[in-house]
């Protein structure tokens, strides 16, 4: 059940107001209908009423025995009239309160001319005498206002009516019969294109008002990421409404403190970087003057451990401080430009259709990126084979080694800040977990990532992607 409903908040939306237009408009017809009933029933007891007052005062003023052939003479077939010693309306007691109030009226009304009773009755629907008509071509030579009378005679004589009796102080009985107008139906083949029409134009406007009412949360998702990737981008206009502005104000008050965050990161990283230096070269000067010291080789190898670790360090807190404008990057330069520069890696990029895939990122800091993933496939595994392609919308950079891969249980922990496979700080083997660390954190902040698998044949495959530039 809840696949079928909407995922967004838009589709959300725009169900609730065709659902609130739809129950809007079946409401509406139901009133209408219900009103225009009443309203018709109304009209025909008047109706009725009066051509009881004009028959009535007709034939009163004529004499009994000319009574039967004027009756005759104003009698027709979708309104029959008739002068009788027995009435058509047998009962005497009214169907329903309110004919048996307008028979009240008619005596009261009527009794200056000699009645004495009036009963009325509904008649359902009659049903015509002739043979029924077959649907037929119109006939050309009739005319659109003959043939509307005609049908509209056609509709009196069979829809429904009221007959009355009403008797005089002879003992005769007036019978006639009124026909009921039939209600025309809501739903025609005029008012169907009206309403799917009106139906069309609320759909379309509350579609466009939705995307417009919406578009701002889109903008503040887009700005979301975009503070994954910098948290140096422009804060979130503030405007809309209060929902949205209340949104984009805890969005840009978090993005301020994160760059508090990184201000303060990156003066930790300056202090650490100009306070280390300075003992550290007093250190080394004062293992110049022991030349002759058994422990002087120990303690030059424990202080350049001392000065890689610091550097490391220094490194992970200051690789984004530089201050590098986004621009566009021919990517197959940039990593043909860093192949070179390891013996032990071959990069597979001949193609002619490689030249040419552009990204948008940091020169300096996506260089640094592959550099990191070349530098940690040679060490570990010896050798590197660098292939670069085009995959969909992104430029996928693809770095094999043939060393022994990494666990499959550490290979999202070989990500984390000093992080390694054998848990050791040993030179010998590497750095202290960084590189991979900051390889990934320059690649998101390019809108890419960064991924590693084991090869079946053996060895680690390292995936780059960037998107590519529009």
């Amino acid at each position: 059940m809840k696949r079928l409903l909407p995922q967004s908040l838009p589709s959300w939306i725009l169900l609730i107001l065709i659902a609130g237009l739809l129950t809007t408009q079946i409401a509406t017809l139901s009133i209408v209908s219900r009103d225009r009933t009443e309203n018709n029933d109304v009209l025909e007891l008047f109706r009725l009423s009066e051509r009881a007052y004009t028959l009535v005062k007709v034939l009163h003023a004529a004499a009994p025995s000319d009574r039967l052939l004027l009756a005759s003479a104003l009698s027709n077939t979708a309104n029959p009239l008739s002068m009788s010693d027995e009435p058509t309306v047998t009962s005497a007691i009214a169907s329903d309160d309110s004919l048996a109030e307008l028979e009240d009226v008619l005596v009261a009304r009527l009794s200056a001319f000699g009645v004495t009773d009036a009963r009325i009755r509904r008649v359902s629907n009659r049903i015509s005498s002739g043979p029924e008509k077959s649907p037929s071509a119109p006939d050309p030579d009739v005319g659109i206002v003959e043939r509307q009378l005609s049908d509209i005679a056609e509709n009196f004589s069979q829809s429904a009516g009221l007959t009355a009796s009403i008797k005089f102080k002879d003992n005769q009985w007036l019978n006639f019969s009124t026909s009921i107008a039939p209600e025309p139906p809501i739903f025609t083949v005029q008012t169907v294109p009206l309403f799917g029409a009106v139906a069309l134009v609320v759909i379309a406007m509350s579609i466009w008002a939705t995307r417009r009412l919406t578009a701002p949360y889109r903008a503040l998702e887009r700005a979301v990421k975009r503070i994954g990737e910098d948290v140096k981008s422009p804060l979130l206009p503030e405007f809309g409404s209060s929902e949205y502005r209340l949104a984009a104000r805890a969005v840009n008050a978090m993005q301020l403190q994160l760059r508090e965050y990184v201000a303060d990161r990156e003066q930790l990283a300056a202090a650490l970087a100009h306070d280390l230096r300075t003992p550290l070269t007093r250190i080394r000067l004062r293992l110049e003057l022991l030349r002759k010291s058994p422990l002087r080789q120990s303690l030059t190898h424990d202080l350049n451990d001392i000065e890689a670790i610091s550097r490391s360090v220094i490194d992970f807190a200051t690789y984004e401080i530089v201050d590098e404008e986004q621009e566009r990057i021919d990517f197959w330069s940039l990593v043909d430009s860093i192949a070179d520069g390891f013996p032990q890696a071959s990069f597979d990029g001949t193609a002619q259709a490689l030249r040419g895939l552009i990204c948008v990122g940091r020169p300096i800091a996506l260089r640094r990126c592959v550099t990191n993933l070349v530098n940690n496939a040679v060490t570990y595994g010896e050798r590197a084979h660098i292939s670069l392609k085009k995959s969909g919308a992104d430029i996928l950079l693809t770095i094999r080694d043939q060393g022994p891969g990494i666990p499959q249980a550490k290979l999202n922990q070989v990500f984390q800040p000093f992080r390694r496979v054998d848990d050791s700080r040993n030179r010998q083997t590497g750095g202290f977990g960084l590189g991979l660390t900051i390889a990934r954190n320059i690649a998101r902040r390019s809108g890419g990532d960064i991924t590693l698998c084991n090869e079946p044949e053996g060895g680690l495959r390292a995936e780059l992607r960037i998107p590519l530039a529009a």
